[in-house]
Order: structure tokens, then sequence, then C-alpha cells
């Protein structure tokens, strides 16, 4: 979720000092200062057939780090507090993956713009990040404190916004389509977090209001990573389509899963508490599944949960269909249809290198089959 401009009261012990104005338009290139940076193992999925990625992805995490600096020493040590703490780096991946296919495959590093592109990228979801910890009230993230834990729900909100306006100064160096793009993308964020705040503790949220949600949230700004790959480098307007589709799908892909193992995991392999979603009144695929014909679901959930009745619901919505699927079983089919069509919309594409695009399909498989 991503709140911009807010003008919500100081709270008992919060403090704006140090927070200074968004300064002037972002770095571009390699960090500088002090630190040594991370270099993100490349997926497993796809560092074997793309020799150049872990080298680009380490290019990503310094101008990362670059994109983040400012002359106010906690403004910048807030901004980087999780670019420390790792993270997949699925997006900028994505936008490397379209540069590389878009071009003469993985054989040469990506170019600056498209990890200026990654960046940009990266840097929206960080700061989604940001500010979904507020909403959660969540004190970890990534294996740290949260930002609004160490420091307020204030510092988080704005160094949130700092971390879209460097994203947005980064999307405009690299031409106002792509600042346009970025522009909307971040739009998609907010109308689908607010769509799914509409339907916490409801009982009857359709299946439908549950993927457009995702597809706001999650899967415009895969779909974005992607076409940004392709518009740095020069690729048609039917190519761009077919990139930003298997993002779109990819993305949908993800969350779905991401959901499932959110009821389904333990917290040892989440590295998180198990069952938020149900705690905080969000009712993914295969809870809406299960209330459809279990009323004893339909008692517990509508309002907030104990430990007991999260246990007791999570049981619930684990269970086996009328069908007799379960409703893992057939929420990990919308996941697979959603990988299937991300994969046909690589295979029907012009000018892509069909290596990358094998690649990129076994990213897809890998995901559908994660356990994280």
């Amino acid at each position: 979720m991503v709140m911009i401009g807010t003008g919500s009261p100081l709270g008992k012990g919060e403090t704006t000092a140090g927070l200074e104005n968004v300064p002037e338009a972002a770095y571009r290139g390699h960090m500088t200062g002090p630190g040594e940076p991370l270099r993100p193992p490349a997926p497993a999925e796809l560092a074997d057939d793309l020799p150049t990625l872990a080298d680009d992805l380490a290019r990503i995490d310094r101008s990362l780090r670059e994109s983040v600096r400012t002359p106010d020493p906690f403004l910048a040590e807030v901004a980087a507090h999780l670019i420390g703490a790792g993270g997949k780096r699925l997006r900028p991946t994505l936008t490397l993956c379209a540069s590389y296919a878009s071009t003469d495959g993985a054989a040469r590093p990506g170019s600056a713009d498209a990890v200026t592109g990654g960046v940009a990228c990266e840097l929206v979801h960080l700061g989604s990040l940001y500010h979904d910890d507020v909403i959660d009230e969540a004190t970890t993230r990534r294996g740290v404190p949260s930002v609004n834990a160490r420091w307020s729900n204030i510092v988080a909100i704005l160094a949130g916004d700092f971390l879209l306006a460097r994203a947005s100064s980064l999307a405009a160096s690299l031409g106002a389509d792509v600042a346009s793009l970025l522009a909307a993308t971040i739009g998609e964020l907010c109308r689908g977090q607010v769509l799914e705040l509409q339907h916490l503790f409801d009982v009857d949220r359709s299946e439908e209001d549950y993927a457009s949600a995702i597809e706001g949230k999650t899967a415009a700004l895969f779909a974005t990573s992607c076409r940004i790959g392709g518009m740095v480098s020069g690729v048609g307007e039917a190519t761009l389509d077919a990139l930003t589709r298997f993002g779109r799908h990819l993305g949908m892909c993800f969350q779905i899963v991401d959901d499932v193992l959110d009821l389904s995991s333990t917290d040892a392999a989440l590295g998180k508490h198990a069952g938020q979603d149900l705690l905080e009144g969000i009712y993914t695929l295969p809870v809406i599944y299960m209330l459809r014909e279990s009323s004893d679901l339909r008692d517990l959930l509508g309002g907030p949960l104990d430990t007991d009745q999260l246990d007791r619901a999570r049981s619930l919505a684990l269970g086996s269909l009328a069908t007799g699927s379960t409703t893992v079983d057939v929420a990990l089919g919308v996941a697979r249809d959603h990988a299937v069509k991300a994969s046909d919309a690589l295979e029907g594409a012009d000018g892509l290198d069909p290596g990358v695009c094998r690649t990129l399909g076994r990213l897809v498989d890998g995901l559908v089959s994660r356990e994280s």
C-alpha cells in the first residue's frame, strides 16, 4: 500500500527530526559510499542459463543503495533499512530478464537503463512495504525490525513516500513513457490495496473481488517490471504487450501461492507468523472457497480471532470441498492456470530470445512449487 502526502498528526513520541524535503533527482550509477553492498543470489531457476544475472543483480543492489543516498543521515538510514535486509529482488530480476529477452540474450550484461528501470520498480515495492507495515502494525520485515516498529509510523510513511519519489525520479530519467507507466502502476497498487481494505472480515468476499485486489496490489508491478525491460530495449508494441501479459499472470500466480502458503505453511518455513491474513481479516482464495460450504467457518470468521480460534479457522479453511479436492488444491489450480497463461504470452511474442523465454518459463514453474 502506498500513502502519499499524509497529513496525520504526530503520535506520542513521534518526531520528524531529520526528515528533509525530497531532494533532487535520484542518482544513477554505482554506489560510492561506505558499506559492503549485498550480492543477492540469482534465483536458482535462472542462474545456470543467465550467467550475467548474478552480476547484474549486484549492480541493482549498488544502485539501490546509491538511489537513497541523501545529505540527511537519519533519512538515509531509514530509507536504506530494508535494502540491507535483502529480499528476493524478483521485480528487478524480471526487468533484467525482459531486457535480455528483448536484445541478444544474457551473453552481455544488462544495459544501464535496464538496471535503472529495475531499481525504480524495486523502490516502488520497498516503499509499499514500508506503508504495508504501518497498516498491518507489523513489527518485523525480512528478519529485522520494521521501520514503523524501530522508529514510528510517521517516519515509515514519510520514508516510504521518499522511496516512491526516488523511484519516480529514476523513471523520469528513462523518459516520459516510463514515468507515466510507473505513476499509473503506483495508482494501481493503491486501488488494489483499497479494494482489499473494503473487504476486511467480509465472509461474502467474492473470488472476483479477490482477483481484482491482487491484480492491483501485486500483479501490476510485476507487469510493469517486465514492460520497462522491453521499453528500454526498444522493442515494438506487440512485444511489449506480450511481456506485460507475462508479468501480470506471473504476479497473479505469485500472490495466490503466497496466500496459500500464509494459510498452510509454518512460521519456521515462512520466516514470519503463518495465518496472518486470517488474523487481519483478509480472506484469500482457499478461505473464500471454504466459506461457500462451511457454516462452521462462516460462524467463526467475520471478526478478530484469538489464538485458538485462528488454529481452528486454519484447520477448517484447509479442508476438503464437496468435490473432494482441498481448498489448497483448487487455489493452486488457479495459480497454475495463470502460470500457463504467462508462459503462453511469451511463446507467441516476436523478437524475444527463445532461450531467455524458456528460462523464464522455468521461473514460473518454480514460483508455483515454492515453499516459502
